[in-house]
């Protein structure tokens, strides 16, 4: 499946010269710190001294998980067409930010338990109404988890191909955090119980329930001798939302675009698709480290460093629209801000 995607690293040839270009700008060598990485970063993927960001996206995939009705969340599956709608209606956290910092929005109906007919703003790729109970069974079969994968990479396929070269990542679906867990915890290795987290917000007793639940899980496809392979583990516990993610970020790394990692369900995407191609992470900037325990393993394991840490745990791409400003501040120094020889300014002796 994976194998239809070409992506490659970045050219290195350029990063001298961007290196020597930060490096003339009036300030002290490495004084804007994240920054400057992310300026150099953006000039390897767009091969240029002078990049820019163009018609920026961001997505936010929804979908739901069987899991969700046997109480790994503290809300009800209906919760997520509900969000979707609040979407749609412009009335929630990622619709205020990406509105606020110039990002177009669209949301991704990856497979809904809810019909929602055709909507203006709502791109409908929806697999299946909901993903199985991996407790019970795989997820996805195979084939679901292939057409999520490939639906994904249609939609970024079609952004790019209009002019768009940054896109970020959001993502909604009651029992996602859960399923999270599970990839986290099987390609990082991770202890499991230290890559599950409230979610939507749990209490003592229902983080031990989703513990509980999560171990009934992983047991039942350890005892099919599933291996940890990541489109395998994508399959067993992951989403139609996560998996859709999957294929937008292979599509997105192919075409060299810029992506835009939240947090800690669309890490697990991130997480999952450089396990097949590694090289896909030298386009990803990870903007903001979630407050749900697993996403520092993922962090750890990609070798990531995110741009902001405010405690968030809320998904939909709020991370990612909050950071884009930082990540437009990194190519505007690159591209605006005078050098000690233009300014006239004295280097340091």
């Amino acid at each position: 499946m994976h194998s239809k995607f070409k992506i490659v690293a970045p050219d290195q040839k350029l990063a001298a010269a961007l290196q020597r270009k930060l490096d003339q700008k009036t300030k002290p060598l490495g004084s804007l710190g994240l920054l400057e990485s992310v300026a150099k970063q953006i000039g390897l993927i767009q091969q240029r001294l002078d990049p820019e960001l163009t018609l920026p996206q961001m997505l936010v995939f929804a979908g739901d998980h069987g899991a969700a009705k046997a109480g790994v969340s503290a809300y009800p599956q209906d919760v997520t067409w509900q969000m979707v709608e609040n979407f749609m209606a412009g009335g929630a956290a990622i619709n205020i930010f990406a509105g606020q910092n110039g990002l177009e929005l669209a949301i991704v109906d990856a497979g809904v338990a809810h019909d929602f007919g055709k909507r203006e703003g709502l791109i409908d790729a929806k697999v299946a109404a909901g993903t199985a109970n991996y407790l019970e069974q795989s997820a996805m079969t195979p084939e679901q988890c292939a057409i999520a994968v490939t639906r994904g990479a249609e939609i970024v396929r079609w952004l790019a191909a209009r002019g768009c070269n940054v896109v970020g990542f959001g993502e909604m679906g009651i029992g996602n955090t859960a399923a999270a867990s599970l990839i986290t915890h099987c390609l990082t290795g991770t202890p499991l119980a230290a890559c599950v987290g409230r979610g939507t917000g749990l209490d003592d007793a229902g983080l031990l329930r989703k513990q509980g639940l999560l171990e009934k899980a992983l047991a039942r496809y350890r005892a099919t001798g599933g291996p940890d392979e990541p489109m395998q583990v994508l399959a067993e516990f992951g989403g139609f939302e996560i998996a859709m993610m999957v294929g937008a970020m292979l599509a997105a790394a192919e075409a060299k675009m810029v992506m835009l990692i939240d947090g800690f369900i669309v890490g697990s995407a991130a997480l999952t698709a450089a396990g097949l191609f590694p090289a896909l992470l030298d386009y990803c900037v990870f903007c903001h480290c979630s407050a749900e325990p697993g996403h520092a393993a993922q962090l750890a394991a990609l070798e990531a460093e995110p741009l902001l840490d405010l405690g968030l745990r809320l998904g939909e791409g709020t991370g990612a629209a909050l950071a884009y400003p930082l990540v437009k501040a990194a190519v505007n120094l690159l591209n605006e801000m005078a050098s000690f020889e233009s300014a006239g300014v004295a280097v340091k002796s």
